[in-house]
């Protein structure tokens, strides 16, 4: 008996021509539900709240009644973000309301496009809805307590007799849209989409998120874990990984990165295909020098350099901009970035 393939099948391997501009918008995830463990890696209803802290920051995750938002779930703002970054990059204005075709969705997020497609579409719109984020921002010194959902609103504006949405309109929250105005966005590899485990999918935004175009990124275990949002525990943990990192070294299925145990770490490395295409510029005009390094913490206080170095340079690559400076083009991103609330 031969092993199931990790991934899911290509449910769209033929596309229609008039979703093709749909579906050929770059991905794209915000980097704050990529840092945090926002959504839940169950996918069964998942009614557990969880907080999340790292340093004086804390972030509280609680679910409706019909559970917390999941990992696929989050299917749906890939989407959303997506189609705004291309309409910006188009030179067209974008607002927090938008509709689309579900069909549209669907296909782009390589889901099913049957009856049974459009309910759970339907369910993980309801839970977008209601799971609610509690979390302290600090802006300008200050400490700020705020309470907000993934999405607004979501309403079924056209469905058809047997079920089937046709048009869907999302209101997206202020913080889902001010990662698209601010550009605080990372482009996912299209095979995201085919990763059938949701702690594939955690451990590819992960990397993505904090190894980026760098060889290489360690994490401890347990902290993996925790940034996972998983409620195994580490001896489980360490066994789920395990379990991938075999299933990647069959079928080479994992986007980008691969991941190895060492000791009490997972380290991951970029690889070396994903290298050669992440980086068309010259590695050597995006390096930082030393001491730019204590003026961008006084420009960006209370932000992770190395990880603001690590955005900035995947951003300079996916947008191909031509740096002369390297350093003065940091310290500017970094500059940005201090003026922005973050979450660690």
């Amino acid at each position: 008996m031969e092993d199931r393939s990790p991934l899911l099948p290509d449910r769209h391997p033929q596309q229609d021509l008039f979703v093709c501009d749909i579906v050929d918008a770059v991905p794209k995830g915000d980097m704050s539900s990529m840092e945090h463990p926002i959504f839940s890696l169950s996918t069964k209803p998942d009614m557990r709240p969880r907080r999340y802290e790292r340093n004086d920051n804390w972030i509280e995750i609680s679910p409706s009644r019909y559970g917390l938002a999941t990992v696929h779930d989050r299917d749906v703002l890939i989407y959303c973000i997506s189609q705004c970054m291309a309409a910006l990059n188009e030179g067209r204005k974008v607002h927090r309301a938008m509709r689309f075709k579900a069909y549209d969705l669907l296909v782009a997020t390589n889901r099913q496009t049957s009856g049974r497609g459009y309910e759970l579409l339907k369910d993980a719109l309801r839970r977008l809805q209601g799971t609610q984020i509690e979390t302290n921002l600090r802006q300008g010194g200050k400490e700020y307590f705020k309470v907000f959902g993934l999405i607004d609103s979501a309403e079924i504006v056209r469905e058809t007799r047997d079920g089937r949405m046709l048009d869907v309109e999302i209101t997206l929250s202020e913080w889902v849209f001010d990662a698209i105005e601010n550009n605080h966005v990372l482009t996912l590899n299209r095979r995201y989409f085919f990763l059938r485990k949701p702690l594939e999918r955690r451990l590819y935004e992960l990397a993505r998120k904090h190894c980026g175009t760098q060889a290489e990124w360690k994490i401890g275990l347990e902290k993996l874990r925790d940034k996972c949002g998983s409620g195994s525990t580490i001896k489980e943990f360490r066994r789920l990984v395990g379990k991938i990192i075999e299933d990647d070294t069959q079928h080479d299925h994992m986007p980008d990165y691969t991941f190895s145990v060492d000791g009490e770490n997972v380290v991951v490395h970029l690889k070396k295909r994903s290298m050669q295409t992440a980086l068309p510029l010259p590695f050597a005009t995006l390096l930082i020098k030393s001491d730019t390094f204590e003026e961008a913490r006084i420009l960006a206080p209370g932000w992770d350099i190395r990880s603001l170095e690590n955005d900035w340079r995947s951003w300079v690559i996916e947008k191909g901009i031509a740096v002369k400076d390297a350093d003065a083009h940091f310290l500017s991103f970094c500059r940005k970035k201090g003026t922005l609330p973050q979450l660690l």
